[in-house]
């Protein structure tokens, strides 16, 4: 498993009974997580430094119960750089911070290889990624389909002093075929489809059904001199293995790491949050 070790603001304080209990930068949140099955050492919405609890409904989705005052938004920090936080809906942040990982695995290839990487960011949510991967010295297009999500992206670059990333409101799978089109190519790939979804005029995506034949698509836009190509998924039940075989048959055997991602916590045990595979060139 890859641990996503290298924070300093933000942590897992605890775990159990279907909830996380996180503190970001100053700001305490429990929050559900499907992962956890199992029983919490303590009642964890009586954390004495709790501020938001995001509680579920018996009817589907849910709210935030705030017991403290909290901002709308604050920062958090990663190597630097800087990443808005805003509790949503559904419980969301704004920010997946498992996927440090990546990032570090994505500068670590941007930095080293000696040239100019453009890299395209696909369902690129609120633009982590597209952030570090900015600051590693790439030129980054960012695509999503919502706006919102696209504005809050332009937010966290704004907030890094960050103006070079192109950003698209579109289907993604739409835009790569219009790049086909184009005759545009990328040195490198990030992936985070959803499980489910539905564009524009009313397709639906079904990560299963759909993204073998996605991820294909893709290869047309990968440049002759590739650096890498991330797939992330969230989807519960799919394994590594998974994604490794979709690199593997798509782009070819050699240099795939696929596995597990997670987060510490301080119980001493390791929060698992998801599967990645990344194939990387030399």
């Amino acid at each position: 498993m890859k641990i996503a070790d290298d924070w300093t603001d933000y942590r897992v304080l605890a775990t159990g009974d279907g909830e996380k209990l996180e503190r970001w930068g100053k700001y305490t949140l429990l929050r559900p997580d499907p992962q956890v099955i199992w029983h919490a050492k303590s009642d964890l919405s009586k954390y004495k430094d709790l501020d938001g609890h995001y509680l579920r409904s018996s009817s589907g989705g849910g709210n935030w119960k705030f017991l403290k005052p909290v901002p709308e938004r604050w920062d958090i920090s990663w190597h630097g750089i800087k990443f808005i936080i805003k509790p949503m809906g559904f419980k969301h942040t704004g920010l997946f911070p498992e996927q440090a990982v990546n990032w570090n695995d994505m500068t670590t290839a941007i930095k080293n290889a000696g040239r100019e990487i453009r890299v395209l960011n696909l369902f690129a949510y609120t633009g982590g990624a597209s952030v570090v991967c900015a600051k590693a010295g790439a030129k980054v297009t960012h695509v999503d389909a919502s706006k919102g999500m696209v504005e809050r992206a332009r937010e966290n670059a704004r907030l890094n002093d960050i103006t070079t990333i192109r950003y698209i409101i579109d289907d993604c799978q739409k835009f790569i075929e219009r790049e086909i089109r184009r005759g545009n190519f990328y040195d490198a790939i990030i992936m985070d489809p959803p499980s489910y979804g539905r564009g524009t005029n009313g397709e639906m995506w079904k990560l299963e059904d759909n993204l073998y034949d996605f991820v294909a698509l893709t290869k047309k836009v990968l440049s002759d001199k590739p650096l890498f190509v991330l797939i992330s998924s969230y989807t519960t039940g799919l394994q590594a293995s998974v994604l490794k075989n979709i690199l593997t048959l798509i782009f070819g055997e050699g240099n795939i790491d696929a596995d597990e991602i997670g987060l510490p916590t301080d119980e001493k045990i390791v929060l698992p949050c998801g599967a990645r595979g990344l194939k990387l060139w030399k």
